[in-house]
């Protein structure tokens, strides 16, 4: 899961040299930088890749600090819906 959300990652940043630097622990907002509309693309391509729906409400900051909650964050919408 993880080389796929960074895949997407480097689509929407158009950023190459990301395909070096993000970890799990890369911060999706401090590391990577996705403002805003960057975000919104992000988690639509997460809808689309993945055929999840995420309910903004249920989607924290703390989900946001690394690549890795963030798939926790996913796993745990797979649970709630499986």
């Amino acid at each position: 899961m993880f080389e796929s959300i960074k895949e997407i990652i480097i689509k929407i940043k158009e950023d190459e040299s990301l395909r070096s630097t993000l970890t799990p622990e890369s911060d999706l907002i401090n590391d990577v930088g996705l403002d805003s509309l960057q975000m919104i693309n992000f988690i639509l391509e997460i809808e689309d890749r993945f055929g999840v729906e995420i309910v903004y409400e249920d989607l924290d900051y703390n989900s946001l600090l690394s690549i890795e909650r963030f798939i926790d964050f996913l796993n745990g919408m797979e649970k709630k819906i499986g």
